[in-house]
């Protein structure tokens, strides 16, 4: 049953056609009115321009994430218990970071955003109404610190 059954799911998985939710057409009138498929159901017109619909008050937050501020650029400072600098750090607009002055190559996992220079791993919450949630850890020695904002 096994030798029938497994290659006909097989071929049926393979033969299936991708489904798509939306016309080019469709997609274009979206595109060009700034709306998008879940503010079109609260009143955003797709036959209206991007201005009209943004006096409407309605907005693509997608769309215009380009122009928007990370919340990780800065300058921030990693720090021992004691208070002393582990490592100065610093985010730019397009979230390029430099761990003492060396580019590191950082990514987003969970609403932070984490890289590591040698044995230690930085992490800062993207989320800056939360406090005390950007730590850097060294998996080496065993320690944990705060960093903070300059």
């Amino acid at each position: 049953m096994n030798k029938i059954t497994l290659p006909a799911l097989a071929i049926l998985i393979l033969a299936q056609s991708p489904a798509y939710a939306i016309n080019d057409k469709y997609r274009k009138q979206l595109e060009q009115s700034g709306c998008t498929q879940v503010s079109e159901t609260q009143g955003c017109d797709i036959h209206k321009s991007k201005a009209e619909n943004a006096k409407a008050g309605f907005s693509n937050p997608a769309a215009d994430s380009s122009t928007a501020q990370t919340p990780y650029a800065g300058q921030w400072v990693a720090k021992s218990d004691s208070g002393a600098t582990v490592a100065t750090i610093r985010i730019d607009a397009k979230e390029q970071v430099w761990v003492n002055g060396k580019r590191v190559n950082a990514k987003r996992t969970d609403g932070t955003l984490q890289f590591r220079q040698g044995k230690i791993t930085f992490t800062i919450q993207g989320d800056r109404r939360l406090t005390g949630e950007d730590y850097w850890t060294d998996s080496d020695a065993g320690t944990k610190g705060p960093i903070e904002i300059e």
